[in-house]
């Protein structure tokens, strides 16, 4: 389906994929258009929704500046998928429970993190040299790190909020494992300490902005550079903490079901992050918070909520969404509101035939938090095409 909605900023139009867009999400997005570096235009995934100074749910390229809250604080955020060579009748009730409980004893989740012995050393010692270097230059950003400076030992550990760990069935009933985390804290503060530089830039610039969370780093500012590189540290840390994540599900798996072999099938992709690539005549800075790369043939993970179907994707480069996707179901009310609204018999009721968790702790995730993802994948047909159809059979949740 193409571009369903399209509004003018004062410096670039908006395009949008969906005509179900609230009032403060279609403000955030003629905020980011008034910018003068924005590229072209903003395009507006499916599932957007409502983020801090820009969308969740928004491509922004820009020229020669980067907006670090547009990156968002859990940098690096994504998905990674495989498919296995069991299938369903490979599983049974009793071993699916007892999956259930040995990926939730050894993958930490919350603020929880892996113990001094269970570091993985080998995963993490690539990312020392980068993170020495950063913090030579910018010493206070050790005051952010704070409780997060065993960063290492969040290698390979979930994390909270929409973080999920599912096993599930494809189309064919052939078992997937699929899990969704980022960067954990160790991105948080980056991500953090860069907003608030961002901030300080420009207000002693006087620089004035529709929302102070749209504050941007030029190239040529003395943090520009700094940022990119923490970004990109920060990128790569978050796609091996899912790398790791993925072998400690595998090996729990492997505990208590048929012996398996891991298919080629391996997606691994981040949804909140920022990449330098060409559009439109120019090579600009891409932002895509919450929405994948979907360049022609590219693979992608689009996940529903916890009891809905999730996709494996293939891109089709559209250039109008500078080849790009929704990168979930999106959230169509607060966890504020879904707990007001919701309980844990709702809960129950709507993860049915789903092991998981389900007291009050979590309903803050119920599905109907969230927008409905077939209506999210038929707007934007335009955009990807289904490969593979996942339905989860288990879910832990951070």
């Amino acid at each position: 389906m193409p571009i369903r909605k399209t509004i003018q900023g004062r410096h670039v139009p908006v395009k949008i994929w969906t005509d179900d867009v609230d009032e403060g999400s279609l403000a955030q997005l003629a905020n980011v258009a008034s910018l003068p570096f924005i590229h072209h235009h903003v395009a507006a995934m499916p599932d957007v929704h409502l983020g801090i100074g820009a969308t969740i749910g928004s491509v922004i390229a820009t020229r020669k500046a980067i907006i670090p809250a547009a990156v968002g604080v859990d940098i690096g955020c994504g998905m990674v998928a495989t498919r296995l060579s069991l299938t369903a009748a490979d599983l049974d009730d009793k071993a699916l429970r007892r999956v259930f409980d040995q990926i939730s004893r050894d993958v930490p989740v919350g603020r929880e993190q892996h113990p001094d012995d269970k570091v993985a050393v080998e995963a993490v010692r690539p990312f020392e040299a980068g993170l020495r270097t950063l913090l030579a230059r910018h010493p206070q950003l050790l005051k952010r790190l704070g409780r997060h400076s065993k960063w290492m030992n969040q290698m390979g550990t979930l994390g909270g909020g929409n973080h999920f760990i599912e096993i599930c069935l494809d189309e064919a009933n052939r078992v997937w494992v699929m899990l969704h985390s980022g960067s954990r804290g160790v991105g948080n503060a980056i991500a953090e300490y860069f907003i608030q530089l961002a901030r300080n830039d420009m207000e002693r610039q006087a620089i004035q902005l529709p929302d102070r969370d749209l504050a941007y780093f030029p190239e040529g500012n003395p943090h520009f550079a700094d940022y990119v590189e923490a970004v990109h540290w920060a990128q790569e840390y978050a796609r091996q903490n899912r790398a790791c994540m993925l072998q400690l599900v595998l090996a729990a798996l492997a505990r208590h079901l048929p012996r398996f072999d891991v298919t080629t099938e391996v997606v691994n992709c981040h949804h909140n992050y920022v990449e330098l690539e060409h559009h439109f005549g120019a090579d600009v800075w891409v932002t895509r918070k919450g929405a994948i790369r979907a360049r022609k043939g590219e693979p992608g993970i689009i996940p529903g909520s916890m009891g809905a179907r999730s996709y494996i994707v293939r891109g089709k480069g559209n250039p109008e969404s500078f080849c790009s996707s929704a990168h979930g179901a999106g959230r169509r009310m607060s966890r504020t509101a879904a707990t007001k609204r919701f309980d844990a018999a709702d809960l129950v009721r709507e993860t049915e035939g789903v092991i998981c968790r389900k007291d009050k702790s979590v309903v803050d995730e119920i599905p109907s938090a969230y927008k409905d993802i077939d209506t999210v994948m038929a707007n934007q047909s335009d955009l990807t095409e289904v490969v593979h159809t996942l339905k989860q059979i288990i879910c832990v949740k951070g």
